[in-house]
């Protein structure tokens, strides 16, 4: 009988995690070979190879991840396997591609141009929902029986998918530079037709590449195609309600800058002067003449944060004043710090009373009156209104639709320049209302920063266009062309702002007959 040690049976430990282990306590880790005549030896066991998943990822140099990107880009299938990109090189190729993006971004802009930071860190706020939904796509993959074509998980996705979209992205940019340095080309004929159709298609080629990469990674089609719908929404919505531009036109002043309106300072004495400001501007309008269409118009800029809605809204009054034989029946209503105490501040409750206080003057059945507003416009078509610290509402367009008809005043053109300004036109439309507006319900107009000028509205309609002719339908017609143009020039990304018209039947022969007399008089 062979002699042997004991073997001790413990069924509630397990060995001890600081120290080796005691051959003693531990049978079978440890097994000494027996000597001739005692035991026949038993031979060391040899150590099993450790699992796949313990192995160190392959690596693949940096032109490789690019070649293989630009693969995918054609809808074939990249040769990574299971590599996996170092950081360094992901940070690479990430800033590479979107390097490349930007610098074609700047072509956007025709002329000088500033970095708009903001604008350029903002035009990454899909990649985390794009990178949550990918790397729930990828991890279902993991527990399945046969393998994907490409392992490499969510960073080797985030290396390719970068490089696989920007052949169309370049395309997409590059065509969007043409548009703005030869906007005549683009914007007459059958251009525009194809070049949306030419823009489409780099969109869906873009989507596809990208939905394709994912789709290496993922056996599951189910979640690709609901990584395919996040994509589309994605898209979507940056298109339409995101959009950002890393570059801006370049101020004309040579300082680079604009100041900043003065802040307004409210004492008593300021509040008491408003009071009596609207009473002694209204006694002070001009009478109307019997047998005459007389043109009285009302000015209002209720936004006091940014210069440029003073200088237009003073633009205009003078235009109106020139133009339209108005002189002396102009009300212009403005919020800003440094006209406090000389202009009425535009806020709902002054609208209803310089309304009251027109209608007073005219004859409210056979003259016009001109409303021009300027601000920002929001998604539900509201204007808005500031004066800090002086609390204002914004301005909707039933509180100017309700004041008007509460006046009695017949004929109105009405020209609303802001964001989103078509969602007035339904309101405000009458039999006897001409009512123009610097864009379609669900875009944008432009011109309206700290920088600005004029806005690219007020600019082609009244301080163009109205200056050589008297009607507001032929400078409306012959401004949005400029528009477009400028819009393109200066790389608005959301699309035209399609600025709109709506001429009611009985306002037409009245301002006709109002061009005849206009033109008739004496200069």
């Amino acid at each position: 009988m062979r002699h042997q040690k004991p073997i001790h049976a413990w069924a509630d430990t397990l060995p001890s995690q600081f120290g080796p282990y005691d051959p003693d306590e531990v049978p079978g880790v440890h097994d000494i070979p027996v000597p001739d005549g005692l035991g026949e030896a038993v031979a060391p066991t040899t150590p099993a190879p450790l699992p796949a998943e313990s192995a160190a990822p392959p690596r693949l140099p940096l032109g490789r991840w690019l070649l293989e990107g630009l693969r995918a880009a054609l809808l074939r299938v990249p040769r990574t396997g299971a590599a996996v990109p170092t950081p360094l090189q992901l940070i690479v190729l990430v800033l590479l591609c979107s390097g490349v993006l930007l610098a074609l971004e700047r072509l956007h802009v025709a002329g000088p141009a500033s970095f708009n930071l903001r604008g350029w860190l903002l035009s990454w706020w899909s990649l985390p929902w794009l990178a949550w939904c990918a790397w729930w796509a990828i991890s279902a993959s993991r527990h399945k029986g046969r393998p994907a074509p490409v392992t490499g998980g969510l960073a080797a996705w985030l290396a390719l998918t970068s490089v696989a979209v920007l052949p169309s992205s370049v395309a997409a940019y590059s065509l969007m530079a043409l548009g703005a340095h030869q906007p005549q080309r683009w914007s007459s004929g059958h251009w525009p037709t194809v070049f949306w159709a030419i823009y489409a298609t780099t969109v869906v080629w873009m989507v596809v590449a990208d939905v394709g990469v994912l789709s290496r990674f993922v056996r599951s089609r189910v979640r690709t195609a609901l990584y395919g719908l996040v994509l589309v929404g994605v898209v979507a919505v940056g298109m339409l309600y995101a959009s950002s531009q890393s570059w801006l036109p370049a101020p004309d002043r040579a300082d680079g800058d604009t100041p900043a309106p003065a802040r307004l300072h409210l004492s008593q004495s300021l509040f008491e002067s408003q009071q009596d400001l609207l009473q002694q501007q209204a006694e002070a309008l001009v009478a109307e003449r019997p047998g005459v269409t007389d043109v009285y118009a009302l000015v209002f800029a209720p936004y006091a944060r940014e210069n440029v809605f003073r200088r237009e809204s003073t633009m205009v009054s003078q235009v109106v004043q020139e133009r339209f034989d108005a002189q002396g029946r102009v009300l212009h209503l403005l919020n800003h710090a440094e006209t406090a105490d000389t202009h009425v501040w535009a806020t709902p409750e002054n609208l209803d009373r310089a309304v009251n206080a027109l209608a007073a003057r005219m004859d409210r059945e056979n003259d016009v009156l001109v409303v021009y507003m300027t601000s920002h416009g929001a998604q539900n078509h509201q204007l808005a209104a500031s004066h800090w610290p002086l609390e204002v509402p914004p301005i909707s367009p039933d509180m100017l639709r309700e004041a008007l008809d509460a006046a009695g005043i017949r004929h109105r053109v009405i020209a609303i320049s802001a964001c989103y300004s078509g969602g007035w036109i339904d309101t405000l439309a009458t039999p006897s209302t001409l009512i123009m507006t610097a864009a379609d319900a669900t875009h944008t107009s432009y011109g309206c920063g700290a920088l600005s000028e004029l806005t690219f509205f007020g600019r082609a309609v009244f301080d163009e266009q109205l200056r050589s002719t008297l009607s507001f339908e032929e400078a409306f017609k012959k401004a949005v062309p400029l528009i477009q143009q400028r819009e393109v020039e200066a790389g608005k990304s959301d699309g035209f702002s399609n600025p709109q018209i709506r001429v009611g039947a009985e306002i037409g022969p009245v301002l006709k007959g109002l061009e005849e007399r206009l033109n008739a008089a004496p200069r």
